[in-house]
Order: C-alpha cells, then sequence, then structure tokens
C-alpha cells in the first residue's frame, strides 16, 4: 500500500484497487472508505506504520456499496473495534442482505467496466462487507473533522454520499466525481443514473472547498471548489 499525506491531518492510503483516506484528529481517527475485500489486515498496517494503533479509528464511512470501497469495511472494524457507517439506501448491500443494482454503462464504458471487474468485485455480487454498520442519512453531521456533514450525492447508487468538513475546507466526493492525469477532473464513471449523478457533480462543486479527495484519481489540493466547478460546467446545468 502507498501511502501520501495530503494535509498534516489526512493520508491518502491507495491499494492496487481503489483507495481510503485517513483523516485524524486529536485524539482519533477516521477511515473514508477501506479497499476492497482482503484489505482490513492492510489498513491497520498502514495505521501502525503512522504511529498510530488501529483501535484509535472510531469509524469508517463507506461512501457506497461497491465492493473496492466497502470490501474491507467489516474485516478492518473486527480488527479495531470502530463503527461503520453507510447511507441508507446502500447499506443492504452493505450488509449482503440483497445484490447492488448493475450501473446503466455507456457504450465506451463497456470494455472498461469488463477489466475493472477483473480485480475487484462486480457491484452486482452479493457479499457481506460489514455485518453491522450504523445507517446515516443526507444532512446527518459526524462527530470528526470538526463535524463532517453527510452530503447525498446520488446517482453513481443511491445511497452514495459525500463527506463535507467545512471547518477545513475538505471534501470526500467517493466515486460521484474522479480525476484522470489525461483528462483532469470528471464524472466518475459507471453510474446507476447518469442524470442524477451530473445533478449530484453540481451540488458537490458548489460547497466552499479547497481539498477535493476522490474515490480514484489524485486529489485536488488547493482552489478546488473552482476546480469543481469548472468541471461541472461541461456537463450542462444541474
Amino acid at each position: 500500500m502507498e501511502i501520501t499525506q495530503v494535509l498534516p491531518r489526512l493520508h491518502l492510503l491507495r491499494f492496487a484497487v481503489g483507495q481510503a483516506y485517513l483523516w485524524c484528529d486529536d485524539e482519533e481517527l477516521t477511515l473514508v472508505d477501506a479497499g476492497t475485500p482482503g484489505s482490513g489486515q492492510q489498513l491497520a498496517d498502514a495505521i501502525t506504520g503512522l504511529g498510530r494503533r488501529p483501535e484509535d479509528v472510531r469509524r469508517v464511512v463507506i461512501t457506497h456499496f461497491h465492493g473496492d470501497h466497502a470490501g474491507g469495511a467489516g474485516e478492518f472494524a473486527a480488527l479495531s473495534g470502530a463503527t461503520v457507517y453507510a447511507h441508507h439506501l446502500d447499506a443492504p448491500m452493505v450488509r449482503g442482505e440483497a445484490p447492488g443494482p448493475a450501473p446503466v454503462l455507456e457504450d465506451w464504458e463497456v470494455p472498461l467496466f469488463a477489466r475493472s471487474t477483473q480485480l475487484a468485485p462486480k457491484p452486482t455480487e452479493q457479499r457481506v462487507y460489514a455485518a453491522e454498520l450504523q445507517e446515516v442519512t443526507d444532512d446527518d453531521v459526524l462527530g470528526f473533522g470538526g463535524g463532517a456533514r453527510v452530503v447525498g450525492a446520488p446517482g453513481h447508487t443511491e445511497g452514495s454520499i459525500a463527506l463535507h468538513l467545512p471547518e477545513h475546507g475538505v471534501l470526500f466526493t467517493g466515486d460521484a466525481i474522479a480525476r484522470t492525469p489525461e483528462t483532469g477532473v470528471l464524472l466518475g464513471v459507471y453510474n446507476l443514473d447518469k442524470a442524477r449523478a451530473v445533478e449530484s457533480f453540481h451540488r458537490l462543486a458548489a460547497l466552499e472547498t479547497d481539498v477535493a479527495c476522490f474515490g480514484h484519481g489524485e486529489p485536488v489540493e488547493r482552489d478546488a471548489a473552482a476546480v469543481l466547478r469548472a468541471a461541472a460546467e461541461r456537463y450542462g446545468n444541474s
């Protein structure tokens, strides 16, 4: 696992597929997403390598149910005692109570999706990622980062969320927004409902954000609001 410090309180944890973020408050830590199944011990080792204990992680917040984000949540929770959080609409898939709906792929996404599912669990597979979790909903405020607001960002999945830390100007977008070296900031791929995903992009771009952290791709580390708004304009008005 590759670890990059984004801010004094924020680290990017990069897996072979996907990535997670570690937010560090003074006495406790928070994970945003948890990698693919089998990532629990990697996360514990990475946190130990940063001079903290896995038990310092009080919560794991899942941005959506896909296996490259939720897969390691239950494993890490068993190691650390952390509480797992997920939006109530995605919670049944995280708990393994129902298979996830398939994304509606555009033609150009079909070969990319076929390759990506060779490495990560298919979104439609029914797996238990975290049997026990705390459900959240839009506008809930979680106890880290000075008050992290849950921002509903449906479209990628029904229960996709972002997390906004107004006190620090940090936004975690999950897969609602992505970034690539070739195209820069763009709408996330493999969406359930593209029109709603575009609406969510505009909603997130309207927030006051200095640093934007994506589910895939390098963070934008300064003037993120301007970057997101310029990118959102490419998809028309919300």
